[in-house]
């Protein structure tokens, strides 16, 4: 991997044998620290969303589960 800084950009130069869903996976994290560098949010507000969030989706699947040992 060869990593560029030119005035403008940042350029990431990788080998042509790097598996690509691990090249998406980087991709996709550096989006999501450039979306949220100017978010300063407390820890436990993210921890109750994600508690919300999952008995959301529990409550809203649990009928596809009814019965399945999980």
């Amino acid at each position: 991997m060869i990593i560029e800084r030119t005035p403008s950009e940042f350029v990431i130069r990788l080998p042509i044998n790097a598996q690509l869903e691990q090249m998406q996976d980087f991709i996709d994290y550096l989006r999501y620290k450039e979306l949220t560098s100017g978010y300063r949010t407390r820890q436990q507000e993210v921890d109750e969303l994600s508690r919300q969030i999952n008995k959301n989706w529990r409550n809203g699947n649990k009928d596809k589960f009814s019965g399945a040992r999980l």
